[in-house]
């Protein structure tokens, strides 16, 4: 596979239908200090009067101070919300099942990530054959006793005889690397620290392996400091860190980052560079059969993708959009690396080739098709020997495996359908289910289609509606609109409990797949990023406005909800549109668009908004900056932002900022309030209980600022 960088309760038929508009909250909200600072770009003032929200709340008494004011408000209104301990509750008992991750096989042993149903981290489970019982391997639950350090990805070693996994401490993206010995349980004195957006690569024979590094930084600027200067190493087990050996690192390009990868048989070191975040990339590779060989380009030049599928013998096999804006399989070798030396195993195809593995002496490709997977399998040559069938509209992921061994694993999933994990024999193109999870649901009760819409410029953009059979379609049903746009990230079908709850309430849950993700390869990325954002944007006021116009719902049941990026999306047409809302939930968002790219891992993404150093790109980001367009007396609707202290991807200060800035601006009624997680960051790693918890608050907030009456009898 790709080797990538980084039962329905028996209700009565719901009426949503609410008997008046949610009575207005008098919120006093804490004081916001201001400070009369402006800085110029390009002979522009530009006032930030709550430049000091960007403080590190750990090292600001003053920031906490606000923090705790900002908090000790929100959840006052939040428990004031009768409907929210019976989602919460449901949640609850929805989440309790059974998920399994994908097999990992690596020296006779199956790998596989379980979770119980409440536990707070997955942990690790490990077997001799596929008939064998499982034994636990790790347990990330009983490294604390909030449930806030995590395991975040596992490396089982070629051998299988040690599994190196990384650790993370209360959502941070920094790691820490540590070692098992699988026959034992004994966790080794092996100990890596300063890691940070890297995998671990094992070399062939299991001696050690290769990883990323920043280096050391002092604590009170570790979670908002720019990182630089980024290294590869190899670390021999058993020894210290200070003893790793330096494999590459480029101090006169102290932007560049790499991604290590080893060939299955051991043989290739392959190093992809990177400086951003736009999958351009250069390509080292090292001949480990040669104790003197030294890593060395193979291909130069930040100008495409070259993602790295696999090898046989000295053909490495990359997916690239070099003269193939939705991708295609060439195949280099690495003694003649020349472009004109390629040989082209798939060419483009009409849709996006989105996954490549080699398993069992094939190819199998995953394509997206309208934003759904499609599977086809291929032999060495390119030629297609067949599909890989699935059910529904949805998702395909995995097919991870060596070329020598035809088993290989995959998961399918759908919006009413919940994660199944599927073995693929691929020499007989049988299908069996590995392992499907048990949910609280029937998924015959609810409906998931695709429609295609207009955007401001005509372009034809589709939209997943999902909901449950038995509503009606009467353009006043409670409406979440989910969108992200951006990073060539693809919004495809999958399940969520969260998102399950939200439609068991009554309500309609639609995706909008935007300019700026890669549902249809590089031009439609392209078309949604730096000067071009505004696309993003548009595309999402014509999704609401096509809610809207066929009836789906209206302005005042419309809530609209994204993270990160999708943050960003959501304040900026909360700005844009305030009238086409009912409610907002912009999480952990990037609201700054003028300083983002000077905190942690802001530079990177100024591949896809531009920068504020830049005279046109300033002039396109001030236009939408979240933060620089809140219109003090402008009526918005009812807003709950969401951040988390230890966010070192999206500083706090981007919320913090926005909130503040709406607050003041806020001339309606509608509440305008931020939710500030402690020992949480961006998002991942986060314990089940404090997953549970934020979106029990976020769906209440929905409920009552969207007059939503549950089913009669929810939750009991």
């Amino acid at each position: 596979m790709i080797i990538r960088i980084f039962a329905i309760l028996p209700f009565l038929v719901l009426s949503a239908c609410g008997g008046s508009e949610p009575e207005p909250v008098a919120i006093d909200y804490p004081t916001t200090a201001t400070i009369d600072h402006v800085d110029t770009y390009h002979g522009i003032n530009v006032a930030d009067p709550y430049r000091w929200l960007e403080d590190d709340v750990r090292e600001s008494g003053e920031v906490k101070n606000w923090v705790d004011a900002q908090n000790a408000v929100t959840f006052e209104y939040l428990d004031s919300i009768e409907e929210r301990d019976i989602i919460k509750k449901r949640l609850t008992e929805l989440w309790d099942f059974e998920r399994f991750g994908m097999p990992n096989k690596e020296g006779g042993r199956y790998y596989y990530s379980y979770n119980d149903g409440l536990q707070n981290q997955d942990v690790i489970y490990v077997q001799s054959s596929l008939d064998d019982e499982a034994t636990l391997l790790i347990d990330p639950n009983t490294w604390s006793d909030d449930g806030t350090i995590a395991m975040s990805s596992y490396y089982p070693s070629p051998d299988g005889r040690h599994v190196a996994y990384l650790v993370q401490d209360g959502g941070s993206d920094w790691r820490k690397a540590q070692v098992m010995d699988v026959e034992t349980g004994k966790v080794l004195d092996d100990e890596l620290e300063w890691l940070k957006f890297t995998g671990l690569a094992w070399a062939g024979d299991g001696s050690g392996f290769y990883y990323s590094r920043y280096p050391e930084t002092s604590e009170d600027v570790k979670f908002q400091s720019l990182n630089m200067n980024q290294a590869v190493y190899f670390h021999r087990l058993g020894t210290s860190q200070d003893e790793d050996s330096l494999v590459i690192a480029h101090p006169e390009s102290p932007e560049w980052g790499y991604s290590a990868a080893v060939t299955d048989d051991g043989e290739h070191l392959v190093i992809t560079v990177w400086q951003g975040t736009d999958n351009r990339y250069q390509i080292m590779h090292q001949d480990l059969t040669d104790p003197d060989a030294a890593p060395r380009f193979l291909i130069e030049g930040f100008d495409h993708d070259y993602t790295l599928v696999g090898n046989v013998g000295d053909e490495l096999f990359f997916r690239t959009n070099k003269d193939a804006p939705r991708n295609r399989l060439i195949a280099l070798d690495v003694d003649n690396p020349e472009p004109e030396n390629w040989r082209e195993i798939i060419p483009q195809a009409e849709d996006v080739l989105d996954g490549v593995s080699l398993v069992g002496g094939r190819i199998i490709a995953d394509y997206m098709q309208d934003a759904q997977t499609v599977v086809k399998v291929f032999d060495p040559d390119g030629n297609q020997t067949g599909t890989v069938n699935l059910p529904g509209i949805g998702t395909a992921y995995g097919f991870n495996g060596t070329f020598d061994d035809p088993e290989t694993f995959f998961s399918y999933t759908s919006y009413d359908t919940p994660t199944t994990v599927n073995r693929l024999d691929v020499s007989t193109g049988e299908v069996t289910v590995f392992r499907k999870p048990d949910v609280d649901f029937d998924s015959d009760d609810y409906v998931v289609k695709q429609v295609f819409f207009e955007s401001k410029d005509g372009t034809r953009v589709p939209m997943f509606i999902s909901h449950r059979k038995d509503i009606e379609i009467d353009g006043n049903t409670p409406t979440m609109l989910y969108g992200y746009g951006g990073f060539n990230i693809s919004l495809t079908p999958g399940f969520s409990i969260t998102r399950l709850a939200w439609m068991e309430m009554g309500g309609i849950y639609a995706v909008a797949n935007m300019r700026g993700g890669g549902e249809y390869g590089e031009e439609w990325h392209k078309a949604g990023t730096r000067l071009q954002k505004q696309n993003v944007f548009d595309d999402f006021i014509a999704a609401a406005e096509y809610l809207i116009e066929e009836r789906y719902t209206n302005p005042s049941r419309l809530s609209i909800f994204g993270g990160s990026n999708g943050g960003l999306l959501v304040g900026a047409v909360t700005n844009q549109r305030p009238e086409l809302f009912g409610a907002a939930v912009p999480a952990v968002g990037v609201m700054d668009m003028l300083r983002f790219h000077e905190f942690t891992a802001g530079r990177f993404w100024v591949d896809d908004y531009g920068s504020s150093e830049d005279p046109e790109e300033f002039e396109a980001l001030y236009a939408y900056s979240p933060y620089h367009n809140a219109k003090p007396g402008t009526e918005y609707p009812a807003i709950l932002v969401t951040t988390a202290d230890t966010d070192d991807r999206v500083v706090p200060g981007h919320s913090f900022k926005y909130a503040a800035a709406m607050q003041q601006a806020q001339a309606g009624d509608a509440p305008v309030l931020i939710r500030i997680e402690t020992r949480a960051g961006h998002g991942s790693g986060k314990p089940t209980d404090m997953i549970i918890q934020d979106y029990a608050d976020r769906w209440a907030f929905l409920v009552h600022n969207l007059d939503m009456q549950l089913p009669e009898g929810y939750g009991s």
